[in-house]
């Protein structure tokens, strides 16, 4: 097809020049691309969008940025690699925001990332009022010139004596103390409430808990005493670090003014200014403290002064000390270490043990059963609890809690020896340095994962969570939905002293500035302690947008993959604005992206085609998106109503079967009854965050998994679920990883790759030397390249960046070593099969039904322009769901299958939706049922049934607007999907 140009000449200076782009399948293309604009690149999956905006235009900025870095720095680094591109100019630097780089970090949060949390804690560390734990009250802080003058004002012309403690609550005989101190000039001490004179070799009994003050001072509180008193305070704070006492000798008769009398009548008046007075035994004696810390006027604790790190979970300052500030911990299950006890010990009760055998763990429990008259013949729901406890602990003095902590001093870091208790066996195995992550990963089949019962999830210690603003801690500022989070800042001043106000002017002005920002890409649901591997693709997309956004950088090319992805149509035009915004203050926007609202949104539209892979590559057409409309091409006949996807005819009526779920209450779910036809196509929708992957991934699917695979995975809070006998297999298909290495790919997933190795084993030449189907591994030795192990990459190590993986020199990037290379089958070699696409290798197997057949579903599923060898981390989370969506339909269905898939149109063209939706429907004809959580307008038309959930995101939503026929949605007024619908359907 002839390219269609119609951009007018621009200025090098103005555009970023591409000349003679070859990556992957591009051919050789030559575009301008307009700066300071808003670009969208569109065209069917596989076209070559992401081969120019990343593999061309995003590469070479990164490599130019790095050839910035000393020759020092290069040679850790390796050179990278140039695209395969003849020249680029104009181009700034760029920064790319993509869909696959979610943190699996559990300390991860939304908070975290977008730094929000970061201001906040700066905001509590500057302008908290500590409150104290025990009594609620307000803790006060004293200067030492207040403490002088409140010294004055209560207890003037009294003889006091102050006091600078040095030991508190402590065992000792403090000998050397005491001739410090005397040698420092001091010739009084008060110990245990009495005052001392100071003696040569002066000691106390080692074995009893002491408290020790020095006698820093004895005067009048006089007016002529003023100056030696401050110096005084000063030296015993700096003794007592920042603690103090006055010691106030009673008067032999109170009544005649002497100072006990006027103190019995000032206690009460003297704590409101923030000091404590005790009476101490028979001697009378009055001893008030003051502090420099934050302190509590009647319990006397005090706080240490807050930094910021006192509010982080990621700090040992501020983290919870159970949970270390995850806010959960690991909790060994009974029920799953004793699951049946009506057997006995050797039967296998005790699950981790299993049954007899000759392992030296059981033999160790049987020597240690003999020594203790354990029956281990009897079922342990007969045994004496006091025996079974034995077993389980090993020892009647063990610490009885089920809670995993890793600082537990009671769990050794290896085996002692002997017998140990299956609990505590469990706790060194999950603990120690020496287990290997598969031991971990078995004994976490028998542990659940609980709130912190120390935090209640909030994961800073106690202290931390008294610090208050406007009467609210940070974990609850943490807790709330972003726009309820927003509406509390707003207007936070009028709620604040003018001394908070005047410190805190700037970062509160920082975190509305960056709470709008998330609220502009449509996040006005998330809350800040979000953990950020919860997050789909396109909620972590708009999350780094909005952080870019708020970083205010000027001059730079950004390359945006699919932003769209999981927003509800109402909320596009806040995303469109977000784009609009960050192209205003002077940066280049360049979105790779199949939404219509966006792309008829931008300044500028390339569309790359005409198809897939080998037969794309190509500028099908540039311009002004409304000049674009005219033309003849695949995209705008989608955009201007000649292409579009049929409603059908008429709906299916399913099989007369109905899952019925009650009462689910799980996140924001209002007590949520909803029926679940079967033998139909469902489509859940509604706006962002208004409780579909709640119902769904985290209340169905465990149902569905328990009762067909009996899987441990846990619902959340439902009443009650009927009609799951109809269903005897689920598969839920969702966009996580395939693989996280480079070494995992569609071909080793999808299992083809077997028969392949198989298929080359078989060619005479590699019988002749004896080579099996192992020799055609990259992951056993005998045939893969020695240097980068059969990776084919290596993994460069940035400390300060993302890794980097550059070609392995010896085998170019081929993976095997050059005898397993001279192996060919058709004049292939193994190397070049991975490195084939499918639409080549479906060809190319085509004599080979066992293998086309499955190669073949790759293609049917819109993924013919991948190659079989690509690296997992490579394809986005539309690419990887595709690739298990083919997986599983290349397997055998029982007519009784439950499919579940979260958003699958993420990625896809509309003629590529039409492809997916053919797919699923053949699914649907063959009896199964297909449940799809999608916002896209063509998917909801052709469903069976629709749920729609809302009205609004977060608190404002999960509740079920309607179920039903799409037809019969549009009449509802309430619902967001409805209006959108109506225009889709009309």
């Amino acid at each position: 097809m002839a390219e269609q140009q119609i951009t007018p000449e621009t200025q090098a200076d103005e555009s970023i020049e591409v000349y003679g782009a070859r990556a992957h399948n591009l051919k050789n293309i030559d575009i301008n691309i307009p700066k300071n604009k808003l670009v969208v690149i569109t065209g069917i999956s596989g076209s070559g969008k992401s081969s120019l905006a990343f593999d061309t235009i995003y590469a070479e900025g990164q490599r130019r940025y790095m050839e910035t870095f000393g020759a020092y720095a290069r040679q850790f680094i390796g050179e990278m690699e140039r695209p395969d591109v003849d020249k680029i100019t104009g181009l700034s630097p760029v920064i790319s925001i993509e869909q696959k780089t979610t943190n699996k970090n559990p300390r991860s949060t939304v908070g975290t990332v977008t730094e929000i949390y970061d201001f906040m804690r700066l905001m509590y560390a500057r302008i908290g009022e500590a409150y104290s734990y025990n009594t609620g009250n307000k803790m006060v802080k004293w200067s030492e010139e207040e403490i002088v003058n409140n010294i004055f004002q209560r207890f003037e012309n009294k003889k006091i004596s102050l006091l600078a403690p040095l030991v508190r609550g402590r065992k000792g005989h403090y000998r050397e103390l005491f001739e410090d101190i005397r040698k420092k000039g001091f010739v009084k001490v008060r110990v245990d409430g009495e005052i001392k004179d100071l003696t040569p070799k002066m000691q106390v009994d080692r074995y009893k808990i002491h408290d020790i003050e020095v006698v820093v001072d004895r005067l009048k509180v006089d007016d002529s005493f003023r100056t030696r008193l401050s110096q005084s305070v000063q030296q015993a704070l700096k003794m007592g670090k920042d603690l103090m006492f006055v010691h106030i000798e009673a008067s032999p008769n109170p009544s005649e003014g002497g100072a006990l009398g006027t103190l019995k009548q000032k206690t009460l008046k003297l704590s409101e200014t923030g000091s404590t007075i005790s009476f101490g035994g028979d001697s009378e004696e009055a001893v008030a403290s003051y502090s420099k810390q934050l302190m509590c006027t009647d319990t006397g604790i005090s706080y240490e002064e807050p930094s910021p790190n006192s509010f982080s979970f990621n700090s040992p300052y501020g983290a919870c000390a159970t949970c270390k500030g995850l806010g959960t911990v690991f909790t060994i299950d009974i029920d799953l270490v004793l699951p049946d006890r009506t057997k006995s010990v050797r039967e296998g009760a005790i699950t981790p043990l299993g049954e007899e055998r000759d392992a030296s763990v059981f033999q160790q429990a049987e020597t240690f059963a003999r020594k203790n008259k354990i029956k281990l013949d009897v079922p342990i729901n007969k045994l004496p609890e006091e025996h079974l406890n034995l077993l389980l602990y090993g020892d009647k003095n063990i610490n009885p809690t089920l809670e995993v902590n890793v600082d537990d001093e009671t769990v050794p870091n290896e085996f002692t020896g002997s017998y140990e208790g299956i609990i505590p066996m469990l706790k060194r195995w999950f603990s120690s340095s020496y287990s290997t992550e598969t031991l971990r990963d078995w004994v976490q089949k028998y542990m659940t994962l609980k709130t912190c019962a120390t935090c209640n999830g909030a994961r800073l210690k106690k202290e931390s969570l008294w610090f208050l603003v406007d009467n609210k801690n940070i974990s609850q500022l943490s807790e709330m939905n972003l726009d309820k989070l927003y509406a509390w800042m707003d207007g936070i001043e009028l709620r604040l002293s003018n001394k908070q106000r005047t410190i805190a002017k700037d970062v509160i002005k920082e975190i509305r500035e960056r709470l709008t920002f998330l609220l502009d890409v449509g996040l006005t649901y998330l809350t800040l302690n979000r953990a950020s591997k919860t997050l789909s693709g396109g909620e972590s997309q708009r999350i780094r947008l909005a952080t870019q956004i708020g970083s205010q950088l000027q001059g730079i090319t950004y390359i945006l993959d699919e932003p769209s992805i999981g927003l509800h149509q109402r909320d596009n035009h806040r995303l469109i604005s977000a784009l609009q915004n960050l192209r205003d203050i002077g940066n280049s926007v360049l979105v790779v992206e199949h939404d219509k609202d966006i792309m008829l949104a931008a300044d500028h539209l390339i569309d790359i085609g005409p198809k897939a892979g080998y037969h794309g590559g190509r500028i099908v057409a540039e311009g002004d998106p409304k000049q674009m409309l005219k033309l003849n091409t695949l995209t705008a006949g989608y955009l201007n109503g000649i292409h579009t996807i049929a409603v059908p005819k008429e709906r299916r009526k399913g099989n007369g079967k109905k899952l019925i779920l009650k009462g689910a209450k799980g996140n924001n779910l209002k007590n949520v009854d909803a029926e679940f036809p079967l033998g139909k196509f469902i489509v859940v929708t509604g706006v962002s965050g208004s409780g579909k992957s709640t119902l769904i991934n985290e209340t169905l699917y465990p149902l569905l998994s328990k009762h067909c695979y009996d899987s441990k995975g846990a619902p959340l809070e439902y009443k009650s679920i009927k009609g799951l006998e109809n269903i005897d297999k689920v598969i839920e298909i969702d966009q996580s990883p395939i693989g996280r290495t480079p070494r995992s790919n569609p071909a080793t997933y999808c299992g083809f790759f077997t028969d392949i190795r198989t298929l080359f084993a078989s060619v005479p030449e590699a019988k002749i030397r004896g080579y099996n189907a192992g020799r055609f591994s990259f992951n056993v030795k005998s045939g893969r390249c020695d240097v980068c192990e059969g990776g084919g990459m290596r993994v460069i190590e940035m400390n300060f960046l993302p890794d980097v993986y550059v070609p392995c020199e010896k085998c170019n990037g081929k993976r095997y070593n050059r005898e397993t290379l001279e192996i060919r089958y058709k004049g292939k070699s193994i190397s070049d099969v991975l490195n084939m696409t499918v639409e080549e290798a479906v060809e190319f197997f085509q004599s080979v039904p066992y293998i086309y057949r499955k190669i073949k579903v790759l293609e049917e599923v819109g993924l013919g322009y991948i190659t079989l060898g690509q690296s997992a981390v490579t394809l986005s989370g539309g690419e990887a769901q595709r690739v298990k969506l083919s997986t599983e339909l290349g397997k055998r269905d029982t007519g009784k299958t439950f499919y579940i898939l979260d958003e699958p149109t993420t990625g896809l063209h509309f003629e590529d939706i039409q492809h997916l939706l053919d797919v699923l429907n053949k699914l649907v004809d063959r009896g199964n049922t297909v449940l799809v959580i999608e916002h896209n307008l063509d998917v909801i038309k052709v469903a069976d049934h629709v749920i729609d959930l809302g009205p609004e995101g977060g608190d404002g939503g999960g509740r079920i607007l309607f179920e039903g026929a799409p037809e019969e949605l549009i009449k509802n007024k309430e619902s967001h999907t409805a209006k959108f619908l109506k225009a889709e359907l009309n």
